[in-house]
């Protein structure tokens, strides 16, 4: 049986394994390229603002975004702090109500409590701050992808979106959890009422099967680059028209209350 060292150890020699295949694959980055400026194209003062990414050990965000503030459980020797995000509210390294934006990229569905980070994050965003969450979307096409060819499980018979053993940072995950929150357990979001203004909640829709064609992070398919991206553009604007159909991922963009 392995151990939680052992899968703690075994995370951190996949995450760094994972950003060498992430730089070596140029579509893959275009793909994240273009994920970023949609996230962040109602953010004009993105590059002043103060912007703290959780979960940056794979993430690429650094190098488009070069005044984030990174951060990981896992110590990776290239962030800017370790930190366990569930403890968000009680790190002294960053001052309470100082971050004016937290983004996170397929993070939120290896969270053990994702409600409890989502609350405990508005302890350190300014008045109106916003968290960006970027999740896998469940569409028609997507889920049986998802479901069936992925390693990460996809469990929607959950009663409470938490994961009842947490065995490693990616070790461990349900995939459904962030789906199930924004789209089918509006009383699950409803928790957040207090400090999020939930009114002012934004979900858009990004690509349908642009990133499966990459090869993602586990291996690199041989399109050119003059091919990917047309087809790029062409799978994303039918995953934004038709999302329920094509979509295979989401992000959205929630907004802390004025009180702070």
């Amino acid at each position: 049986m392995e151990t939680e060292s052992t899968l703690y150890d075994a995370d951190l020699a996949q995450t760094l394994a994972n950003r060498e295949r992430l730089s070596a694959n140029q579509n893959l980055m275009h793909w994240y390229g273009e994920l970023y400026q949609e996230m962040f194209r109602q953010e004009p003062d993105i590059a002043t603002n103060t912007v703290l990414e959780i979960g940056s050990g794979t993430s690429p965000l650094k190098r488009f975004l070069p005044n984030v503030i990174t951060s990981d459980v896992l110590k990776l020797d290239y962030l800017d702090f370790i930190f366990d995000c569930h403890e968000i509210a009680r790190l002294p390294d960053i001052a309470d109500h100082s971050v004016d934006v937290i983004t996170m990229t397929n993070v939120l569905h290896h969270l053990k409590d994702p409600l409890a980070f989502l609350r405990g994050a508005t302890r350190k965003l300014t008045k109106g701050g916003r968290v960006y969450v970027t999740e896998p979307y469940l569409s028609w096409l997507s889920y049986p992808m998802y479901k069936l060819l992925h390693h990460e499980p996809v469990d929607f018979s959950i009663r409470r979106p938490v994961l009842d053993t947490v065995q490693g940072p990616l070790s461990t995950s349900n995939q459904a959890m962030p789906h199930m929150i924004f789209f089918q357990r509006p009383d699950w979001l409803a928790e957040l009422a207090d400090c999020y203004s939930l009114e002012k909640t934004r979900i858009s829709y990004f690509t349908s099967l642009s990133y499966m064609v990459t090869g993602g992070i586990s291996r690199k398919f041989p399109a050119p680059g003059w091919a990917y991206k047309p087809y790029f553009k062409l799978d994303r604007a039918i995953g934004a028209a038709l999302p329920k159909v094509f979509a295979s991922f989401f992000t959205a963009r929630l907004t802390s209350k004025e009180e702070v």
